[in-house]
């Protein structure tokens, strides 16, 4: 409490805490919307088994679009990265130094969750836990991952990007809008490889638009960029009313007379899904939660300013990845503990029996995560606490980017392996060997690269 104290008192009056809410608050819908439609039952072996509860409840469909909240992490994340950003090169450092600083903050939470998962595996396996069966819970375990995917690749493409928001502004997101319908249209009437872009167009579009909200802002001291170079976001409460009515109009026209379906989280069975990749209509749900988070702004300013409210938000952006990462890692525990046990409920979704376990459940799972994150937490913390790079004279400076563009790449790719490789195919270690040592390579790295190693001067 006292650290969280001084950090409170430190903070510069200048920051945006509205980001650092919104942020804390997705991932508490993320976590319980996780927990909340989970149903667990059985397979033929009687070993425990689990799966969504949405394909069971069609009544809920709409309910996803206050559910779906990914693009609000990347319309964040375009705000806080455009302001690191700024904020390092007005240091005097460069786009390379950034990324690593970027990495210190993402990768670490991430890879003691990968070698916790193969440890355990291995474990298991050594003592007669088959293959398929170890990767089918380092599967689950590992769900949260596929969000890092473009997380990652949005980060590691943040340079190039916010040149092109200073050159051209809006007009960028419209474009990555174009190639979100021309992928939509081959998943609809083919090719269906039209679509293969819209996994980085359509989080690229939410992201793009997080520039031009900090734009928005009043100028920061030391950002060098020439005022013409900014393209702010309207932010008035009439456009923040246009984009609202807006963004929601075309979500039902696109959801009801359109082909989109009406759910903006994964169903299993459904012929186009929303969010993998994203689609128009996803992108029409982003431009109506944008109009919403631009309206309530204003009114969770002075909440933010009271100190008990504000020392809970850093709490929980403390350690924000990690409950991401291990909030399903807290349900397979639970799971085991209490099949363990013989006191794990099965009841079928949409049951009253299923609806009464809601609260027990989520109030155990909370526990168990608590635990896990008081364990792994620090690292996360520490990370935080890392003391940005200032610019630095390196002689080899085109090579030292080029590594860290490949330990991105291979973090990335690694991570990537793992999503695509089906749950069933067997694997020791709980995740592809192949996926495992391309990340480790990546993270091990940038680790170096962050240590200064490679450079001179």
């Amino acid at each position: 409490m006292r650290r969280l104290r001084q950090l409170a008192e430190r903070t510069p009056a200048g920051r945006e805490r509205y980001v650092d809410l919104l942020r804390a608050v997705a991932i508490g819908m993320v976590v319980v919307g996780h927990w909340g439609v989970t149903v667990v039952g059985r397979d033929a072996a009687g070993r425990p088994t689990g799966h969504s509860a949405l394909s069971d409840l069609p009544w809920a469909y709409p309910l996803t679009w206050v559910a779906q909240v990914l693009p609000v992490f990347f319309l964040v994340g375009g705000f806080a990265n455009a302001a690191s950003l700024a904020a390092h090169r007005s240091r005097g450092g460069d786009a390379t130094g950034w990324l690593l600083d970027r990495s210190a903050r993402l990768v670490p939470p991430t890879t003691v969750l990968l070698l916790a998962l193969a440890v355990g595996a291995a474990g298991a396996h050594l003592f007669g836990v088959g293959a398929a069966q170890t990767r089918q819970v380092a599967w689950f375990a590992t769900i949260p991952l596929w969000f890092l995917v473009p997380y990652l690749a949005v980060v590691a493409l943040t340079p190039p990007m916010h040149a092109l928001h200073r050159r051209f502004g809006l007009a960028v997101p419209v474009a990555l809008a174009g190639l979100v319908a021309l992928g939509d249209l081959g998943r609809l009437t083919g090719p269906a490889a039209l679509a293969t872009g819209n996994q980085l167009a359509g989080w690229l579009a939410m992201h793009q638009v997080g520039f031009a909200w900090y734009d928005a802002r009043a100028r920061p001291a030391g950002d060098p960029g020439p005022d013409r170079a900014r393209h702010p976001l309207p932010t008035s409460r009439r456009a923040a009313t246009t984009l609202l009515a807006g963004g929601f109009g075309a979500l039902l026209l696109l959801t009801t007379i359109g082909p989109y379906p009406v759910a903006m989280l994964h169903v299993p069975g459904e012929r186009l899904e929303n969010d993998g990749p994203p689609s128009l209509a996803l992108l029409a749900l982003a431009t109506a939660q944008l109009g919403l988070i631009l309206l309530l702004r204003q009114p969770a300013q002075p909440w933010l300013r009271r100190p008990g409210p504000w020392q809970a938000v850093i709490a929980v952006n403390s350690v924000v990845l990690t409950v991401f990462l291990w909030h399903l890692t807290a349900a397979l525990l639970l799971i085991g503990l209490l099949d363990a046990v013989g006191l794990l409920p099965t009841p079928a979704a949409g049951t009253a029996a299923w609806y009464a376990w809601r609260v027990p459940w989520l109030l155990l799972l909370a526990v168990v995560l608590a635990g896990l994150v008081a364990v792994v937490g620090p690292v996360e913390a520490r990370a935080g606490r890392h003391r940005p790079a200032e610019g630095r004279s390196t002689a080899a400076r085109p090579a030292r980017s080029a590594l860290v563009v490949a330990g991105y790449a291979a973090v990335i790719a690694g991570l990537l392996v793992n999503t695509v490789t089906p749950q069933k195919a067997p694997a020791p270690l709980g995740l592809p060997a192949p996926a495992l040592v391309a990340y480790l390579a990546g993270a091990g790295l940038l680790r170096l690269l962050r240590s200064g190693w490679g450079t001179r001067g």
